[in-house]
C-alpha cells in the first residue's frame, strides 16, 4: 500500500539534490575578524559551470552539470541512474563585503570562496568633548 508520507520522506533522505526537488549546495561558511570563507561542494563540475555574483550583501552562486551520455547500455536499457544533470543556485547574506577583494578557486571538488570584509566606519571611535 502507497503512503504519500513516506514517500515524501525517503525523497529527502536519498534525494541527491540535482533533480529539482532539493536546491542545496552543501556549504561551510565561516567568519573571522576579515575575511568570510565559504567552501561548497561540487563535485565534478567544471569552473566554466560555476557562477558566481555579490550584490547588495548577498553572496550568489549558481552551479551547472550537463546531462550525462552513458545512462543506457548497447541496447538501450537504462539498469538505473542515480546520477543527475541540471542548475542548483543558492544566495548566502555575507554583508559589509569588499567585492573588488572577492577570490575563488576550485579544488578536489570544493569551491573555495574568500570574501574580505569591507572597513566598517561605524566602527570608528569617536571621543565626546
Amino acid at each position: 500500500m502507497w503512503d504519500p508520507f513516506f514517500d515524501r520522506l525517503s525523497r529527502g533522505f536519498f534525494n541527491n539534490g540535482w533533480n529539482g526537488t532539493s536546491n542545496m549546495l552543501k556549504t561551510d561558511v565561516s567568519e573571522s575578524a576579515s575575511e568570510y570563507n565559504v567552501k561548497i561542494d561540487v563535485p565534478g563540475i567544471d569552473k566554466k559551470d560555476i557562477k558566481l555574483d555579490y550584490r547588495d550583501g548577498v553572496l550568489n552562486v549558481e552551479v551547472k552539470k550537463d546531462s550525462f551520455a552513458d545512462h543506457e547500455d548497447e541496447d538501450h536499457n537504462v539498469t538505473m541512474t542515480e546520477r543527475s544533470y541540471g542548475v542548483m543556485s543558492r544566495s548566502y547574506a555575507l554583508p559589509r563585503v569588499n567585492s573588488d577583494g572577492i577570490k575563488a578557486k576550485v579544488d578536489n571538488g570544493v569551491l573555495n570562496i574568500t570574501l574580505p570584509k569591507a572597513a566598517d566606519e561605524s566602527d570608528a571611535k569617536i571621543e565626546i568633548q
